[in-house]
């Protein structure tokens, strides 16, 4: 066997990573993606114009927009690694969605401005409680259709 030979083989061997963003995927890569942009620009403005206004709602927002980010490029990474992140990250979205959208319906005071997540996203059509959902939802059915490593 050549050097090249080997070199073909030991590609061939490596598993391709399990796609993400095929079918409905796709769909959740785009909703993320919007979701990236709408945060990052809105906490980037408020916290560059009016930070002292709603410390905690500008913050809030921002990292939101990191972890919209970060789902989004392990969607479109794929891979069981990235799926698993993925799931991660949508169920800390989720949790941290249903605390904030509760925390500024119990004490509205606390968030002189609206976040991302204030009233579970009504300010975003509810869609950052929904994404999770749907995210977590799909991650679960990609991995289920995953063949089983021998």
């Amino acid at each position: 066997m050549t050097s090249g030979e080997a070199e073909v083989t030991a590609v061939e061997e490596k598993p391709a990573r399990a796609r993400l963003i095929s079918g409905p995927g796709m769909l959740l890569v785009w909703l993320y993606g919007v979701m990236v942009v709408g945060a990052v620009s809105r906490s980037v403005y408020q916290i560059a114009t009016e930070f002292d206004r709603a410390p905690l709602a500008y913050s809030l927002s921002a990292v939101a927009g990191v972890v919209y980010g970060f789902i989004t490029y392990s969607l479109v990474r794929g891979g069981e690694t990235a799926r698993r992140l993925a799931l991660v990250c949508c169920a800390a979205e989720l949790a941290g969605v249903l605390a904030v959208g509760t925390w500024t319906l119990v004490d509205p005071s606390a968030f002189p401005d609206a976040t991302v997540w204030s009233k579970y996203g009504m300010g975003y059509l509810f869609i950052p409680v929904l994404l999770p959902l749907s995210a977590v939802y799909w991650l679960r059915k990609a991995q289920k259709q995953q063949p089983e490593a021998a």
